[in-house]
């Protein structure tokens, strides 16, 4: 059992708070303790004299974690839970902190965010930069039509066989196991319209284009790249989907109908300060309609 937290940031913005309950719940299935942080990026602190040690309240009294404690208290069932205040930038104070965690959960945005902005700079500077998996957690305008329904009983994983980490297999694996769900994996593969006629292809009844014979070499390239999971999670019931699509729009769609949506963050960086995510990962980010786990490889 890892015995590292979970840690979720909250800003007293209704996307913390949302990310808040699916942090609770996400900790709660690992058995793990649960780290609420404020990071205080505007906090002045008092210094009655030159020299002097800067007077920091306590955490009970940090405005936005007190309405948190409030909010749970009575609340059934809920895993350890342990309160923090951070001072400093938001994104380097979190993704120092996700050094130490098993799993950090964000919401699209922050309250300094612009409303306009589909993903806050925080969420995605920690998916391109935190040492653990980072989740995050749509907002209520692009979910409401996903809850309504319910939950699906569904993880979906994009995975491309020959880039795709271990990590970011094993931890699709183990969340379906832990939900007791199903895991949809998605591999696709691109053919252009104007080649179609070169490679053999043909457009079915939906008018999608098709390749049987790269279609047939990614699934037997699929088969072996689960093979060995498949084996080591024999309760998770996995449907295999190759198609030919764009591979974040096929993602989006797959979130339509997940109850979580994994996928693998780019290994190649320019440099260490690089926000490359690998631009299928980042459209997912911010059109997809159920939370996003981005697994580092």
């Amino acid at each position: 059992m890892n015995s590292l937290p979970v840690i979720t940031a909250v800003d007293g913005s209704d996307h913390s708070l949302k990310a808040l309950e699916w942090a609770l719940d996400a900790a709660r299935r690992r058995s793990a303790e649960l780290l609420v942080v404020h990071i205080r990026a505007d906090y002045v602190k008092a210094l009655p004299l030159p020299g002097a040690l800067p007077v920091m309240p306590p955490v009970d009294e940090v405005p936005v974690l007190a309405a948190v404690r409030e909010t749970m208290e009575g609340r059934a069932d809920l895993p350890p839970v342990r309160y923090s205040a951070v001072d400093g930038s938001p994104a380097p104070a979190l993704i120092e902190l996700a050094d130490e965690a098993q799993l950090l959960v964000l919401g699209s945005r922050g309250r300094g965010g612009f409303a306009s902005l589909l993903l806050g700079s925080v969420s995605r500077a920690c998916t391109a930069r935190a040492a653990c998996p980072v989740v995050v957690v749509p907002h209520a305008a692009r979910t409401e039509a996903v809850e309504a329904a319910g939950t699906f009983g569904r993880v979906a994983l994009g995975l491309a066989p020959t880039e795709t980490s271990d990590a970011t297999v094993e931890f699709a694996f183990e969340e379906a196991r832990r939900r007791g769900a199903g895991l949809q994996v998605v591999t696709t593969y691109p053919v252009p319209f104007s080649t179609l006629a070169l490679m053999g292809g043909y457009l079915d009844a939906a008018g999608t284009p098709e390749s049987p014979r790269e279609e047939k070499s990614l699934s037997e390239a699929q088969d072996e790249r689960l093979g060995a999971f498949t084996e080591r999670f024999p309760d998770v019931a996995v449907e295999k989907v190759v198609t030919a699509a764009d591979a974040a729009g096929r993602l989006v769609v797959a979130s339509q109908t997940a109850d979580l949506l994994v996928v693998g963050r780019h290994r190649r960086r320019v440099n260490a300060d690089s926000f490359l995510v690998g631009s299928a990962a980042n459209a997912v980010l911010l059109h997809a309609q159920c939370p996003v786990a981005v697994v580092p490889a």
